[in-house]
C-alpha cells in the first residue's frame, strides 16, 4: 500500500471523476476506481439513446482510463437498491403532488452507502468523488463548503450526507475551476473526454419526459387522473387538465389552457385531483417549512439565525431567518421567494458553509 493509503474513487466515465482519480493517483494514493451501475435504460421504455452515468459507454470509458493509469477498477451493481429506493420515491412523490429531487436522494442514501460499504471491504480509508465542493472541519464537525468555482458548485446536492460519511470523503476538485479541470484532462491526453458533453438529465428518465415515465410505470395512471380541474385561488373552475401528477409548482409551459394571460401552477391538491393556477406574482411566498432536516455545520440550532437559503439547485439564494423545531425548520424569508415547490431540497448556508438542509414540506405567507 502507498504511503498515503488506499482511497476508493467513484468513476462515472466523465471528465470530473476521471481527473479526480488521476489527481489522487499522482498524489501518491493507491486508487481503487468503482463505477456504479444504477439503472438499465432499456427498462425505462424511453425512445432515445442511452446516455449519462449509467450507460455502457460511460462504464467502458471509466474502465479504460483506470487501466491506462494503473488503477484497479470495479463495477458495482446497485440496480436493486436504486430501483427500490430512488425510483419508488420518485413515483410516490409525484403521486403525492410533490416535485421529487432524486439525485439528492441517490447521493445520500444509495451512492455514499454503497461506496462506504465497498471501501470497508477493500480496506480503503477514504472515498472520493468528482463533485465541486469542499469539506472542512470546525468545532469537531465536518462541514460541506461551496466549491471554489461557484458556477459549478454542487454543495446543494450534498446536504444529506452524515458526519460519518463526511469524515471519510474527499473532494479533489473543490479547490479548482472547471476550466482548470478541462485543461488537466487535455494535458494528460484526454482531449475527447474534455470535449464530452455533460448530461443534466435524471439518469432513469434520459429523454426528460417524466410524465411518460410515470405513465409507463404506474398502471392505469392516465385513466385514474384524467379530467381533473384547473381552478384559481378562489376556487373558480378554469378548465380541465390531464392529471395532477403531470404538473409542478411554478410550471407555465405545457398547461394547454388559454386564459388570455400567462398562468402558473400555484398549488397541487392530489386528494381532489385539482391544480391551482394564478399569475406569476401569486407564486411569491414569505416562508416555508422544511422537513427531515440534516444538520452539518452545527449539531442543532437552539436559537433563530440568519441564513442564505436556496430552494433549488440554480437558485442564487435568499436571506432568511431559520429556526429549528425538532427535525423541521421554519424559514422566514427576508424578501419574497417565487415558486417554492414541496418535495424539492432547501439548503441553508452561512457564508460558503452548509448549515444543513431538508425537504420542502410547504410554503406560507406571513
Amino acid at each position: 500500500m502507498s504511503k498515503k493509503g488506499r482511497i476508493l474513487v467513484a468513476m462515472s466515465g466523465g471528465i470530473d471523476s476521471t481527473v479526480a482519480a488521476v489527481m489522487l493517483a499522482e498524489e501518491g494514493y493507491e486508487v481503487v476506481g468503482v463505477t456504479m451501475k444504477t439503472w438499465d435504460y432499456q427498462n425505462s421504455g424511453g425512445g432515445k439513446k442511452e446516455t449519462g452515468c449509467c450507460s455502457l459507454d460511460s462504464i467502458n470509458d471509466a474502465r479504460t482510463i483506470a487501466v491506462q493509469n494503473g488503477i484497479h477498477h470495479l463495477i458495482l451493481d446497485i440496480r436493486d437498491e436504486f430501483g427500490d429506493f430512488v425510483i419508488d420515491n420518485f413515483i410516490e412523490e409525484y403521486l403525492a403532488g410533490r416535485t421529487p429531487n432524486p439525485c439528492v436522494l441517490c447521493n445520500t442514501h444509495i451512492k455514499w452507502e454503497a461506496l462506504l460499504k465497498r471501501a470497508n471491504q477493500l480496506d480503503c480509508e477514504f472515498i472520493a468523488t468528482g463533485h465541486y465542493a469542499q469539506i472542512r472541519t470546525e468545532n469537531g464537525r465536518h462541514v460541506i463548503s461551496r466549491g471554489l468555482d461557484h458556477h459549478k458548485d454542487q454543495s446543494y446536492v450534498l446536504w444529506g450526507l452524515s458526519q460519518e460519511s463526511l469524515a471519510r470523503t474527499r473532494f479533489p476538485l473543490g479547490g479548482f475551476h472547471k476550466t482548470d479541470i478541462k485543461q488537466m484532462a487535455i494535458d494528460r491526453g484526454y482531449l475527447e473526454l474534455a470535449k464530452k458533453s455533460e448530461s443534466y438529465e435524471i439518469c432513469f428518465v434520459p429523454d426528460n419526459d417524466y410524465r411518460g415515465f410515470l405513465k409507463r410505470k404506474v398502471d392505469g395512471l392516465e385513466e385514474r387522473v384524467d379530467g381533473g380541474l384547473f381552478v384559481n385561488k378562489e376556487g373558480k373552475v378554469l378548465g380541465k387538465h390531464k392529471g395532477y401528477p403531470f404538473y409542478t409548482v411554478g410550471q407555465r409551459k405545457g398547461l394547454e389552457i388559454a386564459l388570455g394571460e400567462p398562468m402558473f401552477v400555484l398549488e397541487i391538491i392530489p386528494e381532489t385531483n385539482t391544480v391551482v393556477l394564478g399569475r406569476e406574482n401569486e407564486l411569491q411566498r414569505n416562508g416555508m417549512w422544511v422537513r427531515n432536516v440534516n444538520m452539518q455545520k452545527y449539531a442543532s440550532l437552539n436559537a433563530p439565525m440568519e441564513s442564505l437559503t436556496k430552494v433549488r439547485y440554480k437558485d442564487a439564494g435568499t436571506m432568511a431567518t431559520i429556526l429549528q423545531e425538532d427535525q423541521r425548520m421554519k424559514v422566514d424569508f427576508h424578501s419574497q421567494v417565487k415558486g417554492i415547490a414541496p418535495g424539492q431540497s432547501a439548503v441553508f448556508y452561512e457564508g460558503d458553509d452548509v448549515i444543513g438542509g431538508g425537504w420542502i414540506q410547504s410554503s406560507f405567507d406571513i
